[in-house]
């Protein structure tokens, strides 16, 4: 079994909210229209861990998603080279870990939202991940 990865996704909380994640318990992560992000999106394998960043309105980790399956077409986006996964909420976050928080954290300093703030979906090391579940004072359903 390979190693858990970790990953930053983005979504507008006007667009899909982490709530409505939960509501719908998965959904297919589409419309990534970056050649790096899809690329990301690729790399993904079920299982790996998702922290679920609401972009522009709210700015915040507000949840933890899981991959379910391997990258396929993007259903959005027929006969395209675009590529999607389908994730799972898992948990929200108890404290929403604010950029503004993430930005004043110095061993942060690395992290996707401050180094690659416009990549929609980005690796995350086991050490940032675990960070921010910290900070969010959320632990993971066993």
């Amino acid at each position: 079994m390979s190693k858990t990865q970790y990953w930053l996704i983005k979504s507008e909380p006007s667009v899909y909210p982490y709530a409505q994640l939960e509501k719908d318990k998965q959904t297919e992560w589409t419309g990534i229209r970056s050649f790096e992000a899809r690329n990301n999106l690729r790399a993904m394998k079920p299982g790996d861990l998702c922290l679920y960043y609401h972009s522009n309105e709210g700015k915040a980790v507000v949840g933890v998603a899981r991959v379910l399956t391997l990258a396929t077409e993007d259903s959005t986006a027929p006969g395209e080279d675009w590529a999607s996964v389908k994730v799972a909420a898992v948990i929200p976050v108890k404290a929403p870990v604010e950029l503004a928080t993430v930005k004043a954290t110095a061993a942060l300093k690395d992290f996707p939202l401050i180094t690659r703030s416009r990549l929609s979906v980005a690796p995350v090391t086991a050490e940032h991940f675990k960070l921010i579940l910290k900070m969010g004072k959320t632990a993971l359903p066993k």
